[in-house]
């Protein structure tokens, strides 16, 4: 006697994540760099509320549609980044005022740690498409500059890397709004570039 088979429902699809965690990260990076660019009025920290709310909490949950959706550049580019952001304000609003902390200095290996790990997204971003890479390339300059500059004090270094930054940004923005348009399926398309690696 066989057994029977029990059909699974299939799991309904979702609309691809990856626009809104570009359109976090891009806005959140964009305040944050108007900041170390000089460009605010305010006290500097006008880009914590967002970083915790949309760069962090909006990637992390893209991140974890992206599992469901079976990418997996995506869901750790996310997952790593909007846990970024929540710890960034964390370490802001808690920390950073603690007797004793040399804030630089935590700032800057704490960017040096996020280079490292946005380098190796970078090289592996070279196979989805030029638009993908740029960011990263944009986004481990960022980093790297404002490691330096949070090392040394330098407020000019700072300044340099918020300019990197607002360019990340505008390239996140870009590219979250090709996405969108493809979502859509209408008739504005954004070319977002061939890959520079092409994969196997």
């Amino acid at each position: 006697m066989s057994t029977p088979t029990v059909e699974r429902p299939l799991a309904p699809a979702i609309a691809d994540p990856a626009p809104l965690g570009l359109a976090g990260f891009a806005l959140t990076t964009f305040l944050i760099s108007v900041a170390n660019a000089g460009w605010t009025r305010g006290g500097g920290n006008e880009w914590l509320a967002y970083a915790l709310a949309y760069g962090g909490l909006a990637q992390l949950l893209a991140a974890m549609w992206e599992f469901r959706n079976g990418n997996v550049f995506g869901a750790v580019a996310f997952g790593t980044f909007g846990p970024f952001w929540i710890g960034l304000y964390v370490y802001v609003k808690f920390v950073a005022g603690t007797a004793g902390e040399n804030v630089l200095n935590d700032l800057g290996w704490i960017l040096v740690a996020f280079a490292i790990f946005t380098l190796a997204l970078m090289i592996l971003s070279a196979q989805a498409n030029l638009a993908l890479f740029l960011v990263f390339l944009a986004l481990e300059l960022a980093l790297i500059i404002l490691a330096i500059g949070r090392f040394s004090g330098s407020t000019g270094t700072i300044k340099l890397g918020g300019y990197v930054g607002v360019v990340t940004a505008l390239l996140a923005w870009y590219l979250a709004t090709a996405g969108i348009a493809a979502g859509m399926g209408g008739r504005v398309k954004l070319p977002v570039g061939r890959p520079l690696i092409r994969p196997l």
